[in-house]
Order: C-alpha cells, then structure tokens, then sequence
C-alpha cells in the first residue's frame, strides 16, 4: 500500500481527542472508559458512550508495532456460527481468500444488532482489509461506523439494491412467496406459517410478510404461529405443531421459518400419530443435512450459502485489486422437493 492510499484511509478518522472534546472530559479519561471503564464515574461513562456512539468512533488497536498486521484480515459477522445454515458460506469466503493471504476473523452476533455492533466496533479496530455483514439490519451506531469506514463493504444474505454496501444475496419476501404458492399449486389452502423463536431474525419474518402476502393475493387466510421467545428450534417446531393441529380447522400444511423448526414439528407430529404429509405438509428453509434424511424426508428451499460466500470474497478481492467489483448480485433459491410436501 503507497504512503498516498494509507493518508486517504486513515482521512477523516474520529480520534480519541474529538470523542474526549465532544464529550466534556479528559483524553485520559475516554482511553480509561475502554481499557478501565469501572474507573470512570457512571456519568462520564454515559456522555462518552453518547460521543461514541454519535461519532462512529472506532479505538485504533493497530498502533505501534501491530501496524504490520493491517490489510491481511477480513471480519466477518455472522448471526449464527452454531447454526448450520452459515456453515459453506463462511467456509467458502475463507477458502477463497486464504488462497490470496488473507485470514478470516469471525464473530456471531445471534440475531443481536447491539453484538453486531460490538463485533463491528472491535473490527474496525483492527484495521480489517475489508468487511462482511448478514442483512440489512444493522443499529444506527453500525450504520454510522460503516457509513465511515474506507475499506471493501458486503452485506450478504439479502439483497438491497438501494443500499451503499455491495449486495450478495436473494430476497426473502420472496422466499415466502415461492413456499406459498408452492403449497397452494399442490392442492393446500390452509396454510401456516411458523415464525422462528430466535429473537431478532428479521429476514424470517420478511419470508413470513411474503407468505402473508401472497396468501392475500389468492383470496386466503393467513395464519402465522410465534413459538415462544428464545425457545430451542426443535422445541418450538414441536410447541408450533402442537398449538396448530390443536385448533379446530387445523391446518393442511404449515411453513417453518427454518429447517430445525420443521425438523422439530414434522418428529413431533408423528409422535403424535400424525400422518405427513396426508394430515399436514411441512416445508423448511434452509436444507440442512439432515433434511433429506428425516422420514418423510424434509420439503425445503434451498439456499445458495455457498455461493454467497465465494462471490463475498471474490468481490472484496477484485476491490482490494483495484477492479471494478459488482455491486448487486442477485441469487435465487431453490424449492427442493421431497417427501414431506
């Protein structure tokens, strides 16, 4: 990197000196407030907080003798690293970049914007080669930081092409919508929608406006469950299915807003002596490993994970290369079709 490229990145940085200035105290004290925050009074530590925030301010952890370290390492953040659903796409965006010397720095924010932002904050403190968000659904301290940060930006999972930071996604309204009429062009009009009981998944609930949605446009009701907050998946796939064919009209095929719910309401229906899909279809998101070995084996869309994860990658590398990178990128799921629909 040339003298002239690393004066234009670091161009405009919020320093500790203008958090300190904006919020009334000390440069000693801002630095206290995040190596020592239990040695600031609990006032100055909210007017710092509050001048953190409203600036973007991100503390440089790449001084002195770490400076060596800075452009190699790309962060990325992740709702989920248990879950299974990420799995290839952050195997294929580290595969890809290891190949040109760059390391992956990964960290989970559980559908969490206030962990996303933590996560970011630590991020940009290092001085990351560039970055990689899920979704759009970011705090406004997030958006201010990434508004500000000089480096390759990607938001994965979703596709938002009126927002600034490269998208590589697919849409999950119409996620919704493709599961919808699926179920409708198989006979099915009373059809159910789960909603995931991971608080904060905000793209399962666009894929449950797209059910909603088309289920209005073809003259039917819809009929969305929400399991219990924070309950486990399979948990709240078996509360889901419990709750639905309890009613007096029970469904004829129900929608989960993922693969561990399905896989939790289809096993709890044959507890129950439930026929599937003669008494109820189920249809996942996700296609999880297991979901072509569930019997019935699991009707699901399937994402394309891996894909997202390369083209992530290839793009912050065509950027780091001086290439033109493209901006939008549209994918498309697939409806795979099995036994349990």
């Amino acid at each position: 990197m040339t003298d002239d490229k690393r004066k234009r990145r670091g161009a405009g940085r919020v320093t500790l000196a203008t958090v300190a200035r904006h919020a009334g105290v000390s440069a000693i004290t801002v630095s206290r407030y995040f190596n020592q925050p239990e040695q600031v009074s609990p006032p100055r530590r909210e007017r710092i907080a509050a001048a953190v925030a409203e600036l973007g301010y991100v503390p440089n952890l790449v001084a002195g003798g770490l400076a060596s370290a800075r452009g190699k390492i790309v962060g990325m953040v992740i709702p989920n690293i248990s879950g299974p659903i990420f799995a290839n796409t952050i195997q294929g965006f580290s595969d890809t970049l290891s190949r040109h010397g760059y390391q992956l720095l990964l960290a989970s924010s559980y559908f969490s914007v206030e962990q996303e932002e933590s996560a970011v904050r630590a991020f940009l403190g290092w001085s990351p080669a560039a970055l990689v968000l899920t979704s759009h659904f970011h705090s406004a301290a997030t958006e201010k930081m990434i508004g500000e940060a000089d480096i390759p930006l990607v938001e994965t999972w979703d596709y938002r092409p009126e927002r600034s930071p490269m998208q590589i996604g697919f849409s999950h309204h119409q996620v919704g919508i493709t599961a919808t009429r699926y179920l409708h062009g198989k006979g099915y009009r009373r059809i159910a929608f789960v909603q995931n009981s991971a608080v904060g998944d905000f793209s399962a609930l666009e894929r449950r406006d797209g059910y909603t949605a088309t289920m209005a446009e073809l003259g039917l009701e819809p009929l969305v469950f929400a399991p219990q907050a924070g309950l486990a998946p399979f948990e709240a796939g078996k509360q889901a299915m419990q709750a639905l064919m309890a009613r007096p009209q029970p469904p004829q095929a129900i929608i989960f807003a993922n693969d561990n719910l399905a896989a939790g309401g289809l096993l709890a229906g044959q507890r129950a002596g439930l026929n599937i899909p003669g008494d109820c279809a189920v249809v996942g998101f996700g296609d999880y490993p297991f979901a072509e070995m569930l019997m019935p084996s699991l009707t699901t869309i399937k994402p394309p994970a891996l894909e997202i994860g390369v083209l992530a990658a290839t793009r912050i590398l065509e950027s780091l290369g001086g290439q033109p990178a493209c901006h939008l990128t549209l994918l498309e799921c697939n409806l795979i079709e099995r036994e349990s629909a």
